[in-house]
């Protein structure tokens, strides 16, 4: 177990699990209710207890996929929908995963990340799609840690962070955050170049 894996284990353990809201959050939700494409493979990186992989999967989408260093949210993921399937649950380091995706989901995983960690990520994220492949979801506008996870940030520094390898298509204040996030989060879209 490395030293990332022993962290969020004891977050959950611990209880300490203020990022997870218990639903799907709304402009998530919102983007997910408006697919058409059931078989789309979706990651959904740094998952944790992972309701929008329920949320997509009750909903018809069969290629949902979820990685997270903790294996304690996948179990919590696979004791509330026991017909998810096992092998989509992925206990792994993001950044080493191999496969490529249609779309993928991000919602609290890049803040949880050292902010030394954000150009691996978004290089990654490049090579974890397919060509024309998306990410989306919602990032922090607003400073937050310095020095452990959640770690904010701001639209221009993550749209030069980005802009290299993606094609910006939205980056807005988030008009429909749950209303403890109102007004901090900005829902963005990018397309792979």
């Amino acid at each position: 177990m490395n030293i990332y894996e022993t962290f969020w284990n004891h977050k959950y353990i611990s209880g300490e699990t203020g990022w997870d809201i218990g639903y799907v959050s709304t402009p998530i939700k919102e983007y997910i209710d408006q697919l058409s494409d059931k078989n789309l493979k979706i990651l959904i990186p740094g998952g944790g207890n992972s309701y929008e992989a329920e949320y997509l999967f009750k909903n018809g989408f069969a290629n949902v996929f979820v990685v997270d260093i903790s294996s304690l949210p996948l179990k919590n993921l696979a004791e509330r929908v026991p017909s998810f399937p096992k092998e989509n649950l992925m206990h792994s380091d993001f950044f080493e995963l191999k496969e490529t995706y249609d779309l993928i989901l991000e919602q609290t995983f890049f803040c949880a990340l050292d902010p030394t960690l954000r150009e691996d990520y978004v290089n990654k994220m490049h090579e974890l799609l397919k060509p024309n492949g998306k990410l989306l979801g919602l990032l922090f506008n607003i400073p937050l840690n310095n020095d452990k996870p959640p770690f904010g940030g701001n639209k221009e520094e993550y749209i030069s962070l980005f802009e290299d390898k993606f094609k910006v298509e939205k980056m807005e204040t988030a008009y429909n955050s749950i209303p403890q996030r109102e007004g901090n989060e900005l829902f963005f879209k990018v397309r792979k170049k």
